[in-house]
């Protein structure tokens, strides 16, 4: 894509993340406060759909403009999904295997993160580097389709319906959530916003630094974004079943600072397998972390608004990495990858351990307590 669109300098190259991600921010709040009112099914069918639709057209743009418009689109359309079926499947499963039952989500979209980069790669070997990147869009569309349509059927009839409404009538009944929640979902969306913005804005330059400061070939790159997301294939359970056992909050700080130092450990990378290492670990950390924190978000956030919350924390984490990705690659150009790993790693450390001063007291099953008390 950076050759097609002559792309020629990284501040430029930001602006393609940032375009999806800015836009899919944008997406996520209105579609919390819809679940919350109208129901997921919408939702769900809509950010699957959507993605489908908008990446045929980014297949198809003909300039930057074009094609920074149809990611907007896309960013846009996938916004609905996650604000309405994590609340959906985090209700549907006893307080005590939440973290597993979210892990085992994320064992799909990782799945796909895992294998995308290597399909992609394959298509752009098999139609050249000029017009690869545009096939790989096109023909990943049509299985997007089928699982959205799927995933439509299932919900719409008596089945999936019958379980939605049973879902939504658990969570009316709920008890209050854990007194001080308010503290502690302030503090942790303070902490994904500053922390979570500075690691999120490094991951989209790893392609480009490892092509232009570790020699890879544009394809060997793409395809070793598959190893990140790689530990998504079974990590995500492991997280959950962890966090059930000793807690959220010990798990959300550990991985918060492990984050850290592992952007740091890519000053002392080459190409080989101190890279693959090093990539491997950043993706253990990011899976065993996200069903973590939410699970967090479910016990700390109040039953009637829990969708809009969750659309606020996917919202915070897209703003971020968006917002923190331009100027990060401004920062690149001036200062180059070597300084840019060591400030971010010591923001994202010492975010994460000022945040576990707010946050340290949650309890994830402090409704059950309450109620057997």
């Amino acid at each position: 894509m950076r050759d097609y669109f002559n792309i020629e300098t990284y501040t430029k190259a930001s602006a393609i993340p940032m375009a999806f991600a800015l836009s899919s921010a944008t997406g996520q709040l209105p579609a919390g406060w819809f679940a919350d009112r109208y129901g997921p099914v919408p939702l769900i069918m809509i950010g699957t759909l959507g993605v489908a639709v908008a990446g045929v057209l980014v297949g198809l743009s003909t300039n930057f403009v074009m094609l920074l418009v149809a990611l907007m689109l896309m960013g846009l359309l996938s916004g609905g999904y996650h604000p309405a079926a994590t609340p959906l499947i985090s209700a549907s499963v006893p307080d005590q295997q939440r973290g597993r039952a979210l892990g085992f989500h994320l064992v799909g979209g990782n799945s796909a993160f895992f294998v995308t980069p290597i399909i992609a790669a394959a298509i752009v070997g098999a139609f050249g580097e000029t017009a690869g990147w545009r096939y790989s869009y096109l023909i990943l569309a049509a299985p997007t389709v089928i699982f959205a349509l799927i995933f439509w059927f299932y919900l719409a009839r008596h089945g999936g319906r019958a379980h939605v409404q049973t879902v939504k009538k658990q969570i009316t009944e709920e008890s209050p959530p854990q007194p001080g929640y308010k503290r502690r979902l302030i503090a942790f969306l303070t902490m994904m916003v500053v922390g979570g913005g500075i690691s999120m804005s490094v991951m989209p330059f790893l392609t480009l630094f490892m092509t232009d400061e570790l020699g890879a070939s544009n394809a060997l790159a793409g395809g070793l974004m598959s190893v990140v997301f790689s530990s998504g294939l079974w990590a995500g359970p492991v997280g959950g079943y962890i966090s059930d056992k000793i807690g959220s909050i010990k798990v959300i700080i550990a991985t918060g600072i492990l984050s850290g130092v592992l952007i740091y450990a890519f000053k002392l990378v080459e190409l080989g397998p101190s890279l693959y290492i090093v990539l491997f670990f950043q993706g253990l950390i990011m899976a065993i972390r996200m069903p973590v924190t939410e699970v967090f978000i479910m016990t700390q956030a109040p039953a009637k608004h829990r969708s809009k919350i969750f659309g606020v924390y996917y919202s915070t984490m897209q703003y971020t990495g968006a917002i923190f990705v331009l100027p990060g690659g401004y920062l690149l150009e001036r200062f180059g990858f070597q300084t840019m790993f060591t400030w971010a790693s010591i923001g994202v450390t010492i975010v994460a351990i000022i945040t576990a001063f707010f946050i340290y007291d949650a309890k994830d099953h402090y409704q059950e307590e309450t109620q057997v008390s």
